[in-house]
Formats: C-alpha cells, sequence, structure tokens
C-alpha cells in the first residue's frame, strides 16, 4: 500500500479533520482485503505495519486496539496480530436453528427470499455487465437443458448457479451473500424436508428462468422483478404442498 508519507492525524478528501487511529484503522483493514488475508493469517509485526499503512507507531496500535475490540482483528500477545475469526451474529444463530421440515418456517423462507431475490432481479437488469448477463444465460440454458432430461441433480446445480449469477450481478455483496445463505437453507428443505420427492415442473421453472435471463438482458428492471416473483412464488406453493402432504398424509388439497 504506498502511501507519500507517514501521519498521525490526517485531513479527510474534503479537508475536515479525521483521528488518526480512525485513517489507520481503514487503512489496516484495506491491507487485510487488499492482501487476500483470511481468518486466522498472521499480520506483521506492529512496527512493519506501520510501515505498511505509513502511519505512526502510535497510532497503529491504537487502531489495532480498535479494531480488536471490533472484533475484526486478534492480538495475541506474544504471538502477534491476526486476522481475527468471525463472531456468530444473531442472523447466522438463526440460520442454524433453521427447521426444514416446520412449514411455518419454510413460509418465513419463501417470504424473505420473495423480498430479496425480486430486489435483487430489478438491480440485476440495471446494472449487468454482459459477462453477468453471460452468466445468467447459461444457467437458464443448463437448467433447461436439465429439465429435458428430467435430471433433478442436474437442474438444482443449475438453478443455483442461476440465482446466485443474479444476486452477484446485483452488483451489491449483501445480496450476493443473502441470497448464497437462503440457498443453503433451501437445500436443506430439499434434503430433509422433501427427502425423496420431486419438486414440481421442472419444464416450468426452466421457462421462467428464460424469461428472468431476458428481462436481465433487456435492461427490463420491473419485467425481471414481476417475473421472479413469480418464479419464486410457484416454487413456495410446490415446496409448502409437498410439506403439507407429509404432515397430512392423503390431503391433496
Amino acid at each position: 500500500m504506498a502511501r507519500s508519507e507517514k501521519s498521525s492525524a490526517p485531513a479527510s478528501a474534503e479537508g475536515a479533520y479525521r483521528p488518526g487511529y480512525e485513517v489507520a484503522a481503514e487503512r489496516i483493514l484495506e491491507y487485510v482485503a487488499q492482501g487476500g488475508l483470511q481468518p486466522g493469517a498472521r499480520l506483521p509485526t506492529e512496527k512493519e505495519l506501520a510501515d505498511e499503512v505509513q502511519m505512526s507507531r502510535t497510532v497503529v496500535r491504537e487502531a489495532v486496539k480498535i479494531l480488536s475490540a471490533l472484533g475484526r482483528l486478534s492480538v495475541h500477545k506474544g504471538r502477534g496480530i491476526y486476522v481475527a475469526e468471525p463472531e456468530q451474529s444473531s442472523w447466522q444463530t438463526s440460520l442454524t436453528k433453521f427447521l426444514p421440515a416446520d412449514l411455518r418456517q419454510v413460509d418465513e423462507l419463501f417470504e424473505f427470499r420473495q423480498y430479496l431475490e425480486t430486489t435483487a432481479a430489478n438491480l440485476a437488469a440495471r446494472r449487468a455487465t454482459p459477462g453477468q448477463v453471460k452468466t445468467v444465460r447459461e444457467a437458464s440454458r443448463q437448467s433447461a437443458l436439465a429439465a429435458e432430461q428430467d435430471d433433478i441433480d442436474a437442474f438444482t446445480a443449475a438453478d443455483e448457479a442461476f440465482h446466485i449469477g443474479i444476486a452477484d450481478a446485483a452488483a451489491n455483496m449483501f445480496f450476493a451473500s443473502s441470497v448464497d445463505a437462503v440457498r443453503r437453507l433451501q437445500r436443506q428443505v430439499t434434503a430433509i424436508g422433501l427427502a425423496g420427492v420431486a419438486g414440481g415442473s421442472l419444464m416450468v421453472a426452466a421457462r421462467q428462468h428464460e424469461a428472468i435471463a431476458e428481462a436481465i438482458a433487456a435492461g427490463e428492471p420491473s419485467r425481471a422483478e414481476d417475473l421472479m416473483a413469480e418464479h419464486i412464488g410457484m416454487t413456495a406453493q410446490q415446496v409448502q404442498r409437498e410439506i403439507w402432504r407429509r404432515v397430512v398424509p392423503g390431503d391433496d388439497s
């Protein structure tokens, strides 16, 4: 990380004063991100880190204390400074309590998917790069091929690539990570809550994929959003119906 000179309390680009430790903390996080350092990775010594971020050692020491308190760094006396293991958030805790055969929780999962992925589709239609459009279209094509062959495993893989591809195209890391987390839960529903049950018409879902992909490629946010809502709604109805049949055997309503 190249900096012109060391400093202890630099001003912002607008000329407003910023505490040195705040800037140092920001630069340390940049250093970690640019270096691709993963949780558990060891950082340079305090002196070396000060040189890397071009800040004084005293200010870096304060920044490290703050980042440690925030859970971003872990300081071990006599051993060094490390990238901290992420603490389990309330969101992550809720995922561990998810019951894939509980119809109420499955309803909540699809309700969340409805809000999350319709917005992602809208943003993807506005922001997708040509490469991202190609990825979404290819996933759609693969889902159609799998549907024609009635290959559920291949369709599931293509379906995940399709939805995650759209989340990536939304150009917001929070959408991408949230969609990934939700897809993990849906895999639990399929593997546990619906074990041994084929889920709905693959061809219908594949055609919906194609329509969504084309709306995104054409830059039509409202249409992409509406089509995604229809797609998730249909999937939710199929899953809910199959789980209900297990709860009340012989009930096809």
